[in-house]
């Protein structure tokens, strides 16, 4: 699969774990994929920390208004019954504990649920901005993130960037299957058929318990 090809088999599979009735946050870059994803027969309400309830789908060209952008800057559509408001009210819902999930992406995740995803020492860091407050807000924190970053390994024993959480995660999903953090480690519970088991645990630094 090429870059296009796994950022979309992630997000499909992110989608599937969403729930109707969820209020949901999707985060910036791959996670924003996932609106495009969602069964029909699912019905979630999307929130963006920036102030709005009933993110839609992304707009074709002819559709496009540029008044209506996400946390990342993306032009984005809203759904009727949609909902705009201050960033006090936004985090009020995020930090009120009202978000059932947020899908987040990850620059390394360990073993212990450690999630890092805001900077790299000695780069330009953009800045925190909603994750912090998501990652202890919301009552499930899915990771959506290709596995390795130009070979370099993602899902390690302990994260050696500045953590933006602790124990924090639950699922991790990537372009080679499903991976579950509980209380004894991570879980492989579920493969990409294009990928093999030996093919996962060699991308992985941490260990895996393979439940497939």
């Amino acid at each position: 699969m090429d870059k296009e090809q796994m950022q979309n088999y992630i997000a499909k599979r992110v989608a599937q774990e969403l729930r109707d009735g969820n209020i949901v946050n999707l985060g910036i870059g791959l996670p924003t994929r996932v609106v495009n994803f969602i069964p029909e027969n699912i019905h979630i309400t999307l929130q963006s920390e920036n102030g709005f309830t009933g993110l839609g789908p992304t707009p074709s060209d002819d559709q496009l208004d540029e008044t209506i952008v996400n946390a990342g800057g993306q032009i984005v559509s809203i759904q009727p019954g949609g909902c705009f408001f201050d960033s006090a009210t936004s985090f009020g819902i995020i930090r009120g504990g009202h978000v059932d999930a947020t899908v987040l992406g990850a620059l390394q995740v360990d073993e212990k649920g450690n999630i890092a995803n805001y900077m790299i020492p000695g780069k330009m860091v953009p800045g925190m901005g909603g994750a912090m407050d998501l990652i202890t807000g919301a009552k499930r924190v899915i990771v959506a993130m290709e596995h390795t970053s130009k070979g370099a390994l993602k899902i390690l024993k302990s994260c050696s960037l500045p953590l933006t959480a602790v124990n924090a995660v639950d699922l991790i999903v990537t372009e080679m299957g499903v991976i579950k953090v509980t209380d004894k480690g991570l879980v492989l519970t579920e493969l990409n058929p294009d990928y093999t088991v030996e093919e996962v645990i060699a991308a992985t630094e941490a260990h895996l318990e393979i439940a497939i």
